[in-house]
């Protein structure tokens, strides 16, 4: 296991490297300097990175990062929708709780998850990735430990409420992780792989609540059957507890248990990765630097030095707030409402749970899929649209079928098919975002803005399946199909303008401003080219 200190970084110290690569067209010529006229890449200016082979360097990234970021995300995705599952297990009527109060539970969630994320990503890079991930995970789940034992409606919404403000920061903290070390084009396969542990996490999570909830016949007690007994009955009623209480026990000391081994298992920054050689991380901080301006033929170097001007200008970037809420609402809708859609189909609790498992099992798939092309291809808006006309089709299936009546196998697969559409565009969006950040604090600030506001769709998204609409539900299906609708046009609307930004800059001719300047504009110099 690697050792506590391992890929530590001196934050007083944030340097990286001006090495030539192949992938940057020109030679790099004299160092970058930042605004007080300092070397930018002092530590690898002399390395020499003609014998890296990318690849080699990738895997070595894959293998050591994207497992355990994958594993905090699934836990995560599970600790925060096992809510539903612990439903269909009995936890409104155990609780006394009407539909509304169900509801109300989860959207105080997004509430304090939204207002908390721009701070714990602007911590994130102050307190080390190493630190600050593991701490926000021991508190979560302390707190979903905690929600096992609420006694009523009142503390099940504040334990709701703390687990908002300690669950924040990781989605936008991982995401904004990975782009400190991929670049634009190597982003999306990557964010698609530890954000399909999302999905994993609804197949796992029905799968668990099935084991752990669904009580046996117990057998009578003989010595001979009483291990047996204790190996084969499921949680419902042991310790005086209901079987939905040990979902919530259950996932979240495992979630404090996976927290403790990421203390000594993630890296910080690649200027210290100790798995990779000097020129190793010498290319891999080289071509992070200066990813936003390759194409404009004039090396740009990111600023990575902290102002507060860049947070001004991450709350006022008009691209930040669109896309987003066309793909969250159906995201939250059928993570937290799956299993009760299915049940009111007429199948029973456990039957409901295991057949959510193929569902996001499938979607896993396709959002890997999908991004290797996304990456491949150098675009995102393509996929994201043809992704989010899946998703149309899905619902649209499920109003038709819902309005007929007598037909539960057809709306099934349309929540199939909407599934399949919502968990590739997902991460294809963040990464479009992201791409189109530049400056290491804007992006960390603009990417927690843009997921933070995004996830007020949770909030809305929590109260489209009223209980009063059961079982066809057509309202929600088409609240969702709407927002579906508007983040349609908002693909098309932000593809137009990136496009007239990166005619306009083409235009302008090299020089007009020195490198300091165009390093301190970010994304809006004009060296820089948006991703389509």
């Amino acid at each position: 296991m690697p050792n506590l200190l391992r890929g530590r970084r001196d934050m007083s110290s944030e340097k990286s490297s001006t090495s030539h690569h192949d992938d940057l067209p020109g030679a790099v010529g004299r160092p970058a300097t930042d605004e007080k006229g300092e070397v930018i890449d002092a530590e690898f200016a002399g390395a020499d990175t003609s014998g890296v082979d990318p690849k080699k360097v990738l895997l070595k990234m894959d293998l050591r990062l994207i497992p355990m970021l994958a594993l905090l995300y699934l836990l995560s995705f599970l600790d925060r929708g096992n809510i539903g599952n612990a439903r269909i297990e009995g936890l409104t009527e155990t609780l006394n709780m009407t539909g509304p109060q169900y509801n109300w539970t989860l959207t105080v969630f997004f509430f304090t998850y939204c207002a908390f994320e721009v701070p714990s990503n602007l911590l994130l890079k102050r307190l080390r990735p190493s630190i600050w991930l593991p701490s926000i995970m021991v508190a979560w789940g302390t707190v979903m430990t905690l929600m096992g034992i609420v006694q009523d409606f009142k503390g099940l919404l504040i334990a709701r409420l703390f687990l908002g403000v300690t669950e924040a920061g990781l989605y936008p903290g991982v995401a904004y992780y990975i782009t400190m070390w991929y670049c634009r084009t190597e982003a999306q396969f990557r964010q698609a792989m530890f954000f399909s542990a999302a999905s994993v996490a609804g197949a796992f999570s029905g799968l668990l609540a099935y084991a752990i909830a669904v009580s046996n016949p117990r057998p009578k007690r003989t010595k001979s059957s009483y291990k047996g007994l204790i190996l084969q009955q499921k949680m419902d009623g042991v310790g005086g507890y209901e079987g939905w209480r040990w979902i919530f026990i259950l996932e979240g000391i495992l979630t404090v248990v996976v927290a403790i081994i990421a203390y000594f298992t993630i890296y910080d920054f690649p200027e210290t990765a100790e798995f990779l050689t000097e020129p190793e991380r010498a290319w891999v901080v080289h071509r992070l630097r200066y990813q936003g301006s390759k194409d404009s033929g004039q090396m740009v170097a990111e600023s990575e030095h902290f102002k507060w001007k860049y947070v001004r200008e991450a709350f006022t970037d008009w691209q930040i707030y669109l896309v987003y809420w066309g793909i969250v609402c159906p995201l939250y809708g059928t993570s937290l409402f799956l299993p009760s859609i299915i049940r009111e189909l007429g199948y029973t609790s456990s039957t409901a749970q295991l057949l959510t498992v193929p569902i996001y099992i499938t979607a896993a798939i396709l959002a890997v899929a999908v991004a290797w092309f996304s990456d491949r291809s150098g675009q995102r808006s393509p996929y994201i649209f043809a992704c989010m006309c899946v998703i149309g089709v899905g619902f649209i299936i499920c109003i038709s079928a819902s309005a007929h009546g007598g037909v539960p196998g057809v709306v099934y697969a349309g929540i199939f098919i909407a599934v399949c559409g919502i968990y590739p565009a997902f991460p294809g969006n963040v990464t479009w975002i992201s791409n189109n950040l530049a400056g290491s604090y804007k992006r960390s600030a603009g990417m927690a803005i843009h997921i933070g506001v995004g996830n007020l769709a949770g909030a809305m998204a929590s109260n489209f399946y009223r209980e009063a609409d059961s079982p066809q539900y057509i309202l929600g299906h088409s609240l969702e199909l709407g927002f579906l609708a508007v983040g349609l046009c908002a693909v098309v609307g932000l593809r137009w303008n990136y496009q007239r930004i990166n005619r306009k800059r083409d235009q302008i001719p090299l020089g007009e401003f020195s490198e300091t300047e165009n390093s301190e504009k970010g994304d809006r110099a004009p060296t820089y080219r948006y991703v389509l």
